[in-house]
């Protein structure tokens, strides 16, 4: 597997806080982890986005129209 390095700066009392942890968390696991949750909900999110953005261009059906589909589909068998 491929790596590539991520360097970001955090406040210097939770890198402290972080270092008198180390020996219990394993914070690359740990980090990797939550931006891997964090990238899928935001796919996630875009994709819910997009098919939000194709729903309401299309025009929409009076109420009931689905039942009474279903009604005449049923009744033709």
């Amino acid at each position: 597997m491929s790596t590539a390095v991520l360097s970001i700066r955090v406040p210097r009392k939770l890198k402290e806080e972080m270092e008198a942890l180390k020996n219990h968390v394993d914070w690359r696991r740990e980090i990797t982890a939550f931006l891997e949750q964090r990238v899928k909900y935001y796919k996630k999110r875009l994709a819910l986005q997009k098919i939000h953005e194709v729903l309401e261009k299309h025009p929409e059906l009076p109420r009931g129209s689905a039942a009474s589909a279903l009604r005449r589909d049923r009744d033709s068998h």
